[in-house]
């Protein structure tokens, strides 16, 4: 005997103690798909049979199960629940949260009931607990459909209960199965001649011939399940003990000719339709449109979900008494104006048809939502009158506007969920994304455009409309209102204010390139400070650098990091070939440029804030006075448009990852307040006690070895002030500013996480040929790591570059990212030259019993941070060119400048 429940269901099982319900449970469920009374008063008193805390215990359970409906995990209540006060309050939280509620009745004899207690230690009570429970189990049982249960089971025996089977039926609107590509059409309204036009465009092909059906496989949801409105059929509600009869969609009858008349249309790669409703009213091919998608989404070559205006056919059709008015005047001409032999069976099947509609589906795994008006997420993949009314209509405000219209309140506006949403319903002059949905209807019938979103590729088609075929009752305008010319995007408008409670708490971000990264709640917290007091306008900080991993430390003498140890960690991954790139003698620097203000206004919705920005790694201005990044702004734009790199890339913007220098023209506090004092004074101090020690050698006293090693930390003072000067020069306009990009990181349609680095490095250069007095090219060098005079060569020059003062290199695969057996791997490590050691460690840190001191630090930590913080990087540019709302960013680059609030040791 199989009792079958929907997916989305809350199973209550009622029953005496003693009639088996837990056993049950345990057998045909899942074990954390049981809530179970008895368990819940162990947890608040440790005795499942305390009876006195049984107020407690079902609070908890209470809680527990919303829980797990609020998620959409089917949830079995084990309690005995005999009374109708203790099942009223499940029905009502299945109803909350648009699930079906289930009743599974043990109607078992008392006596055996009494039996099993008997047989149980923990359960010595009298029999009169027994016969009060049946006697209100049996009281019950005719009324338990009453109470609003949707699918009622009775198990009469043992043996019914041994042999009982759960059947689980997916929901009509789950089709996460299904995985695309899909091209989803918007509202059309008997546009027929546009909608024709559009497919074709989108590359289906018109298949007369071959007859409804013989291409794909029509429309078998059989046992599928949503609740329907109070006017379809209301799903079973049985009180016998077989399994209930399911509520069968329509089958598709013997085909007439007037169906067959219109063609169906199919992809030859395969890809399929979706039509999200209001087929009908006011456009001049209506009933074409309608039959047009039928046989398609008989043929199995489309989906489709109905419109608030086949809801409104469909009642006329069924003889409801609705106003004849917004265009079903005209669908209901045409239907007149058929012959009137074939009329009467073309009525039944467009019933039909449009009675078959859900209300909204779930596609490719849960990534894809579609509806008419749109849908929540708490509705997503849900059933019930309240889910199908948003789904039709949206949700109003309760106002009526100047043109007597409903007020609709913006869903979107405040949607969080990760499915993608596409819907119609509103016509908007542009399809335009607001929170990962996005609205298609572009109000063809009114003289706009018909238009498609291509599904997974997220682009839009259209075919504009031939001609005005209905007046719009209220004007069609943007979600977006700005003021100015150049009018943000309703994502922009809606990103002026962000929500602090996106960012603050632990999060969990999940990257393409790291699984789950978690930003502590201290961390955060330490990041909003820095964010809101000192950050740049958040809409220029799509991205943040991520640290850099040091080489290990090596062991030959005099040595701490040594360009060995780069090349070992490559090797040991399996890399066969890295480039080692100068490490220039700057600050790190992120420079957004784009071809002009309108393009900047347009892609990153400023205003007045001029053509770009340069920022530091920690999202702060770069520089204190503007006119210096006006003026580099500037020259890298003529730089970038001389060499054709917009049209090249074909972008209007570009975001770039740089060293700009002198280092001291970001860090002058850093050198004024920390280095420079330290370099003063032990000059001072050590200069003065060789002095000393010097005329005390010439009075005949022996402190020979006082005074060689107070010479020899001299000499450390006086390398540590000649290493830090090397970083500094003065700075009073542009001319005095070098900068050095070494990534071009990304453009519009695309990230260049993709290229090898040796294409950075070039095309680089090709900017730099026309602006070389501000622009550096990375000076570098290809290391083949399996030939050992390749290895020797990239030490040698190693040793050049430091030997005359130069920070040292950066060592990277020559791929911009590469997976390994644990993950990614460090996409960089740093290999310091000795003299600039001395300045992160200290004058004397190459001092033997330093060095090796300092030989033993770990670098765990860093590494993992350096990952963490890369794979943040990465996806938060991948999020910003493929226009993901501000805070799904943000998401990214907030959880970077929390990361830097790491405890790890800041010299490495």
């Amino acid at each position: 005997m199989k009792l079958t429940i929907p997916e989305l269901s809350l199973v209550v099982l009622i029953g005496a103690s003693g009639a088996g319900k837990s056993t049950f449970a345990r057998k045909k469920f899942q074990s954390f798909e049981v809530l179970s009374s008895d368990f819940c008063r162990g947890l608040v008193s440790d005795d499942e049979n305390n009876q006195s805390a049984s107020k407690d215990a079902f609070e908890v359970l209470r809680y527990i199960t919303a829980k797990r409906l609020a998620v959409g995990k089917l949830t079995v209540v084990d309690a005995t629940n005999v009374h109708p006060e203790d099942r009223k309050e499940f029905i009502q939280l299945a109803r909350q949260y648009h699930f079906f509620p289930v009743a599974i009745a043990f109607d078992l004899p008392e006596e055996l009931c009494h039996q099993r207690n008997q047989q149980r230690p923990d359960r010595q009570f009298g029999s009169h607990v027994v016969r009060r429970h049946t006697q209100f189990l049996r009281r019950s049982l005719r009324g338990l459909e009453r109470e609003g249960f949707r699918y009622v089971y009775i198990l009469k025996s043992p043996e019914e209960i041994d042999a009982a089977e759960i059947e689980r039926q997916p929901l009509w609107n789950n089709r996460k199965y299904e995985h695309g590509p899909f091209d989803i059409i918007g509202d059309i309204h008997g546009c027929c001649n546009e909608l024709e036009e559009l497919l074709g465009k989108l590359g289906y092909v018109k298949d007369r011939g071959q007859g409804i059906g013989d291409r794909g496989q029509g429309k078998e949801d059989t046992g599928r399940w949503e609740h329907g409105d109070k006017e379809k059929n209301s799903a079973p509600l049985l009180l016998c003990s077989p399994a209930p009869l399911l509520p069968l969609p329509p089958s598709a009858a013997p085909t007439p000719s007037l169906w067959n008349d219109a063609p169906t249309y199919y992809h030859p790669q395969g890809r399929k339709a979706i039509f999200l409703g209001d087929l009908v009213d006011r456009g001049p091919r209506i009933l074409d449109t309608v039959k047009l998608v039928r046989n398609m989404v008989v043929a199995g070559t489309a989906f489709c979900v109905p419109g608030n205006h086949e809801h409104k056919l469909l009642r006329k059709l069924r003889g409801k008494n609705v106003k004849v008015n917004h265009g079903l005047e005209q669908t209901l001409a045409e239907i007149a104006a058929l012959p009137e032999e074939v009329r009467e069976h073309f009525s039944k099947q467009l019933k039909e048809f449009l009675d078959s509609l859900v209300s909204h589906y779930v596609l490719d795994g849960g990534r894809l939502v579609v509806a008419h008006a749109g849908m929540k997420q708490e509705y997503q993949g849900r059933g019930s009158a309240q889910v199908r009314e948003f789904a039709l209509y949206g949700e109003s405000t309760g106002e009526i506007d100047e043109f007597g219209l409903p007020v609709r309140y913006n869903w979107a506006a405040e949607y969080r969920g990760e499915a993608m949403v596409v819907y119609g319903h509103t016509p908007v002059p542009e399809a335009e994304w607001l929170n990962n949905t996005i609205d298609i209807d572009t109000g063809c019938v009114f003289g706009g455009k018909l238009t498609a979103l291509r599904y997974p590729e997220k682009e839009l088609v259209s075919v504009p409309a031939a001609q005005i075929y209905c007046q719009p009752v209220k004007p069609i305008t943007a979600t977006g209102s700005g003021e100015s010319d150049i009018e943000k995007t309703a994502q922009q408008e809606h990103d002026d204010l962000l929500n602090i409670d996106d960012v603050l708490g632990r999060r969990i971000v999940n990257t393409r390139l790291v699984h789950s990264i978690t930003i502590r709640e201290e961390n955060a917290i330490a990041a909003l400070e820095v964010m809101s007091r000192f950050a740049a306008n958040p809409k220029w900080l799509i991205y943040l650098p991520p640290t850099m991993s040091p080489v290990e430390t090596c062991q030959e003498a005099g040595y701490l990091e040594h360009p060995q140890q780069a090349f070992a960690y490559y090797q040991n991954q399996g890399i066969t070939e890295v480039v080692c790139e100068e490490k220039h003698m700057g600050s790190r620097a992120v420079v957004i440029v784009c071809r002009d203000e309108i393009a900047a206004k347009k892609r990153f919705g400023v205003d007045d804030e001029g053509i770009g920005i340069c920022y530091t790694r920690t999202g702060r201005h770069f520089f204190e006075n503007s006119t210096l990044e006006t003026q580099l702004l500037a020259r890298l734009n003529t730089a970038l448009s001389s060499s054709g790199f917009w049209e090249k890339f074909d972008t209007d913007w570009v975001c770039l990852d740089c060293e700009l220098m002198p280092w001291s023209a970001k860090a002058q506090g850093l050198l004024r307040e920390q280095y420079a004092p330290v370099g003063v004074a032990s000059r001072l101090a050590l200069n003065n006690a060789v002095t000393l020690l010097e005329k005390a050698t010439y009075l005949g006293v022996d402190v020979s070895t006082q005074l060689s090693s107070y010479q020899q930390k001299s000499e450390m003072a006086q390398h540590y002030v000649n290493a830090y000067r090397q970083y500094c020069w003065s700075v009073s306009d542009i001319s005095h500013l070098k900068l050095a990009p070494f990534h071009i990181l990304a453009t519009e349609n695309a990230v260049h996480t993709d290229k090898e680095h040796c294409w950075h490095i070039q095309e680089v250069a090709k900017i730099a040929f026309h602006d070389p007095e501000l622009v550096l090219t990375t000076t570098h060098k290809v290391i083949d790591l399996s030939d050992p005079s390749s290895l020797a060569e990239g030490v040698h020059w190693w040793k050049e570059l430091t030997a005359v003062g130069g920070e040292g290199m950066v060592v990277k695969p020559m791929q911009f990212m590469i997976k390994g057996n644990r993950g990614i791997i460090q996409p960089a490590v740093k290999c310091r030259g000795k003299e600039y050691l001395r300045i992160i460690y200290g004058p004397e840190y190459d001092l033997p019993e330093n060095l090796q001191r300092l030989r033993q630090r770990g670098l765990s930590l860093k590494r993992s941070l350096a990952m963490r913080e890369f794979a943040l990087g990465v996806e938060a540019l991948e999020r910003f060119v493929a226009h993901a709302p501000l805070r799904h960013v943000h998401e990214c680059v907030f959880g970077i400048l929390a990361l830097e609030s790491e405890p790890v040791d800041p010299r490495l």
